[in-house]
């Protein structure tokens, strides 16, 4: 089979982006476990996440997602015509309009922010203190979007260039400036939430400022001009409407839980929170890696050689999986043990760790899907394919909307666990988008899975029971968490993850899969 991008590249490419992603992610932990410390799962803390999931969500528009689906082909086809000066042209004029339009809609929402919470948090009533701490939160952290938004489009001019350890690099910042914000400037009748919330506009800046150096390398330094009537602009404009609609899809449903979730019991936002960050742990240092180094090289491979794009997707399904699967398995039975060992100290007591672990548990289940829905939708991207995505994210919405109202009044009428209803139906609803994307993909595209995948995923399974035997055994040995101190706790917590990912490894080793498969395409 015709290639022009060996699989083995791609392993050191996605390896690269995913020790990157791991060390963001570990501090992204060190982080939380300070913010656990010090905010809890109060209204307070309620506020902050919330007040922070906005500008988040805003992000995944104009950062990454949408914006990089649209983005990234454009400019690798440019690339691929070999002239820099029409490289140049383009980025400045996408620099442009992306940084107005950031500037006008930042300015907006910091005058209009108390009517945000009507639609993000209507639980949250005007004059409580989750109310005023969130307002005053989105006036502060909102421009953060602007400036982390023109980060992420400098990072997608540092991948289409295969420099991808920079972007992937970049994040760290964050988890650092908001340890210092929650540690050093909390005291003297700071708030620990504004405290954190001046941090994350601080970091904003740092993501930009680190990464732009690295663009003057490549001769490639956005000088912004304004010229929305530009082919090259329109054409990024075009390609991104759909998938811009397809973002909002998503974070629509990200919109609908938070609304729910405020009108749950204090504490529903916080739970959820914490349990999606151990979530966002393999997802970000695994399925985000990959999907963002085979873009480029998909989107390069689409011009010349069809069968090698086919080829790189599907490595990077099996890649994804081969980690995803245990991974989800690992933090069902763990649940509890985790939120215990990393977030029960101070403010967040072990009420909070049981009620976390409810949502991360069924928010495990749809790991998986998470992981190979960042997957497929770079193939899609990467055939300059939007559109059927956002058809795909349309269906999954309601398919969410109808789970959320199966299973999350019952949850909480009954079990007073409500928030993990709406974790439940989040997971159901991304294994649904997972099958209706291979399925767009085999039927539009014509994308064929290579030979072995019955086989593969039987060899998976068999590792990963293998693994939860050793976990549940390990689980009945130990002592009750609650009452060891911090160092016990991760010792024990360690102990277990090493030896289930021995046991796991070895397992796949004896049923017959070995690393130089991922060294060829399948």
């Amino acid at each position: 089979m015709a290639q022009t991008q060996p699989a083995n590249k791609l392993m050191r490419s996605s390896a690269l982006v995913g020790s990157m992603t791991f060390i963001s992610r570990i501090l992204g932990l060190a982080r939380d476990v300070v913010m656990a410390r010090y905010l809890g799962a109060d209204g307070a803390a309620d506020a902050f996440y919330v007040a922070f999931r906005i500008p988040n969500m805003f992000r995944r528009f104009f950062a990454e997602g949408a914006f990089s689906q649209a983005f990234v082909p454009v400019l690798s086809e440019y690339r691929a015509g070999g002239n820099l000066q029409a490289v140049r042209y383009l980025i400045d004029r996408v620099a442009g309009c992306l940084g107005l339009s950031l500037l006008l809609l930042c300015s907006l929402v910091v005058v209009a922010a108390p009517y945000l919470m009507v639609v993000f948090a209507p639980g949250f009533s005007e004059g409580t203190e989750r109310y005023n701490v969130a307002v005053d939160l989105i006036r502060i952290m909102f421009p953060y979007l602007l400036f982390i938004s023109l980060a992420g489009f400098v990072g997608s001019i540092l991948n289409s260039y295969d420099k991808f350890a920079i972007p992937a690099f970049t994040p760290v910042f964050l988890n650092i400036i908001l340890i210092a914000a929650a540690v050093g400037f909390t005291g003297g009748g700071t708030h620990p939430a504004i405290a954190l919330g001046w941090g994350v506009l601080i970091a904003g800046v740092v993501q930009l400022g680190f990464q732009l150096p690295f663009v003057a390398q490549l001769g490639l330094t956005p000088k912004p001009k304004l010229d929305f009537k530009d082919p090259a602009v329109t054409k990024v404009l075009r390609l991104m409407a759909p998938a811009l609609f397809g973002a909002s899809v998503s974070q629509l449903n990200i919109l609908i839980n938070t609304m729910i979730a405020s009108l749950l019991p204090v504490g529903s936002v916080s739970w959820m929170s914490y349990s999606d960050r151990l979530v966002e742990l393999p997802l970000g240092i695994f399925a985000v890696a990959i999907a963002t180094v085979i873009l480029p090289v998909m989107s390069r491979q689409m011009k010349a050689q069809p069968a090698a794009a086919t080829a790189t997707l599907d490595w990077g399904m099996r890649s994804v999986l081969i980690i995803a699967i245990p991974a989800c398995l690992a933090l069902v039975v763990l649940a509890k043990p985790i939120l215990i060992a990393l977030f029960c100290y101070g403010a967040y007591d072990e009420r909070d760790a049981l009620m976390s672990s409810y949502s991360l548990m069924t928010y495990a289940a749809g790991l998986p899907a998470f992981m190979l829905v960042k997957v497929l939708v770079s193939g899609f991207a990467s055939r300059m394919d939007t559109k059927t995505p956002v058809k795909i994210g349309l269906w999954v919405l309601a398919a969410n909307m109808a789970l959320n109202a199966v299973v999350v009044w019952p949850l909480h009428h009954f079990w007073q666990v409500g928030h993990a209803g709406l974790t439940l139906a989040t997971a159901l609803a991304a294994m649904l988008n997972a099958l209706w994307l291979y399925i767009g993909l085999h039927r539009k595209h014509g994308f064929k899975a290579t030979p072995g995948w019955g086989r593969f995923i039987g060899q998976l399974i068999i590792s990963a029971v293998a693994m939860v035997a050793v976990l549940i055994a390990l689980l009945n040995f130990s002592p009750e968490f609650i009452e060891l101190v911090f160092w016990q706790r991760l010792a024990w917590l360690a102990l277990m993850c090493v030896v289930g990912l021995a046991v796991y490894f070895l397992a796949l080793f004896i049923c017959g899969i070995r690393l130089k498969d991922f060294k060829g395409h399948f």
